[in-house]
């Protein structure tokens, strides 16, 4: 990835939001070493990064997914709401072409998995605070992000218009909606045609994105934001 030459009385301000304390620390170690680079928020909690964001007016933002309150893609679409000039990179342990989609979708400029190399983070924060989106390591200016978010439209079928928005990815979708109408790990694994162990990391991922400790939290989460109906009878 190459940049275009900043102006080098311009600073680019990052703020970071994840609730993992050393993490944090090691990304602001890395930033804050960098010329033209700084570090002027972090937040743990999501409710708590949208108000510190609102405070600190970062150029761009690095967010993880799995948040206490809010979760980090709905935070990242209540950003690109509110400030739809902050650029969002998406960090997180979950990398998958669908949860780039739909991170992406709703207004994130990049998406790496937190293993990203740290001259590669530096790199990618300097693009996308010139307005650059990179997706699998390529730097795409916004017409080629249109052209690739069209192709995984009509790939995961999934509405840009849809107002309701859920972490999951589909396969996670189908499976809360058989655990809502009551069917166990083994029934679920019967009824979608895959097996038992599967279900189980579907439902440990589900856990951990909605930040949920067990299968009935999850699905009144679930129901309660409208991801998912009880089948009528």
């Amino acid at each position: 990835m190459e940049s275009e030459t900043s102006d080098p009385g311009e600073i680019v301000k990052v703020a970071i939001v994840d609730d993992h304390f050393f993490f944090r620390q090691g990304i602001r170690d890395v930033l804050n070493s960098q010329p033209g680079i700084t570090v002027v928020g972090e937040s743990s909690d999501g409710e708590e990064a949208l108000e510190m964001i609102a405070e600190t007016r970062p150029d761009v933002v690095l967010m993880d997914v799995n948040l206490p309150t809010i979760n980090g893609l709905q935070v990242t679409q209540q950003i690109k709401n509110d400030h739809p000039d902050v650029a969002v990179v998406i960090l997180t342990a979950y990398d998958d072409e669908e949860q780039i989609y739909r991170a992406i979708r709703i207004g994130a400029s990049a998406y790496f998995a937190k293993d990203v190399a740290p001259a590669q983070l530096v790199e990618t924060v300097r693009l996308v605070a010139q307005g650059y989106t990179l997706i699998a390591n390529k730097c795409m200016t916004q017409e080629e992000v249109g052209q690739w978010l069209f192709e995984l439209y009509r790939r995961y079928g999934i509405s840009p218009e849809d107002t309701t928005f859920s972490p999951l990815t589909e396969r996670e979708m189908e499976i809360l909606q058989q655990i809502i109408e009551g069917l166990s790990n083994k029934e679920i694994a019967i009824t979608l045609g895959i097996s038992q162990q599967t279900v189980k990391n579907h439902v440990t991922s589900i856990l951990a994105k909605l930040n949920r400790s067990d299968r009935t939290q999850a699905a009144i989460h679930a129901l309660r934001h409208g991801w998912v109906r009880l089948q009528k009878l």
